[in-house]
């Protein structure tokens, strides 16, 4: 999506909105992803799937994808139904790193390899992260749920 920000005063106009679902079933198994960029009343959906892999790595590969599509640096207002996606973008992040990509714990962190492509994509981005409960009548949210759910079918079609 061709979108520009000066980063210092974004009118709504300015804004990309994202939202972002992944999921599969069985958990794991075959999954989808769905994105929906919405910037000055155009709208762009991406999707994609993969035959092995957790409900968690589809979310993940979702925001990532989202903003990774955006072809310069741009002021990003994400949607997602995915508390395992916000929280380890704004909360928990800081201290993998900081413990060299431990949890708490102790242990590695689980899907590192997404949450470091995520955390790339929104370096290049002012992006403002929103929970959304899932499943509650958000046009946006429901629409790419369908994205995601299209291509799990997709990728269970090819099994």
């Amino acid at each position: 999506m061709d979108t520009a920000s000066d980063n210092q005063s974004a009118t709504v106009q300015d804004v990309v909105e994202v939202w972002t679902d992944g999921g599969c079933r069985p958990n794991p198994g075959p999954g989808g992803w769905g994105v929906l960029l919405r910037f000055k009343g155009t709208e762009k959906e991406l999707s994609g799937g993969e035959l092995e892999t957790t409900n968690n790595r589809m979310e993940l590969t979702a925001a990532a994808e989202a903003l990774e599509a955006l072809k310069r640096p741009c002021t990003v207002r994400l949607h997602t139904d995915s508390e395992y996606v916000r929280n380890g973008i704004t909360r928990w992040h800081t201290g993998w790193v900081r413990r060299n990509w431990r949890n708490a714990s102790g242990d590695p962190v689980a899907n590192m390899d997404l949450w470091r492509r995520l955390l790339d994509a929104a370096k290049q981005h002012d992006v403002s992260w929103h929970w959304v409960k899932g499943h509650s009548g958000v046009p946006e949210n429901e629409r790419v749920d369908e994205l995601a759910t299209e291509a799990r079918k997709r990728m269970e079609e090819t099994l």
